[in-house]
């Protein structure tokens, strides 16, 4: 059996993939420039735009955000909270999936149409995973973006050196306390409508 070895242009795409999440993670959006992701990947500009087409289009192909929720679907709701803690977590601290979190996340702040784009995918994968859950963690999930996207913030984009320097485990524990919260009020409020 002959394994196929990837193609040259292929080599290339990864190249200015990876090369593009961390210039865009460090950068930003608005500061990050095609030439010091060419240079960043050991390729000619030229490259970059004849696989992206723009600065646009190579976002676009950084910026595909899969948070990974439906590994949360079997997780009862009564341990949600820790479990979707460190989850996000485990997303944010993955060398591939951080680099690429952190850039939508900072692209976010600066340009509407990246910002469009993360809502855009954050709302469709969070709601799906919600709905699957009841009314009542649809009710909480408004509270449970705040929290979490407070949390990236602070610990992943800000690096507030008093966040990002706590234990993992503690992080989870305390902060999925908060979420439980959000999801056990939301159900408590459900069961006293029916």
């Amino acid at each position: 059996m002959s394994i196929e070895k990837p193609r040259k242009s292929e080599i290339a795409r990864n190249r200015i993939l990876e090369a593009a999440r961390r210039i865009f993670a460090d950068d930003g959006y608005e500061h990050a420039t095609i030439r010091a992701i060419a240079a960043e990947a050991s390729i000619n500009p030229s490259m970059v735009i004849r696989y992206y087409g723009s600065k646009e289009g190579l976002f676009a192909a950084v910026a595909k955000m899969d948070l990974k929720v439906a590994s949360l679907a079997g997780v009862p709701v009564a341990q949600l909270g820790e479990a979707l803690v460190g989850h996000a977590l485990d997303r944010w601290d993955d060398p591939k999936d951080g680099a690429a979190l952190a850039a939508m996340m900072r692209a976010s702040i600066s340009n509407e149409a990246a910002r469009e784009r993360i809502v855009a995918q954050f709302s469709e994968q969070v709601a799906g995973l919600f709905a699957t859950m009841g009314p009542a963690a649809v009710q909480a999930a408004p509270f449970i973006a705040t929290q979490m996207l407070g949390l990236a913030m602070a610990r992943y984009i800000w690096r507030v050196p008093s966040i990002a320097a706590l234990p993992k485990d503690l992080v989870v524990k305390q902060i999925g306390k908060a979420v439980q919260r959000y999801l056990d009020d939301a159900a408590e409020q459900q069961r006293k409508i029916l």
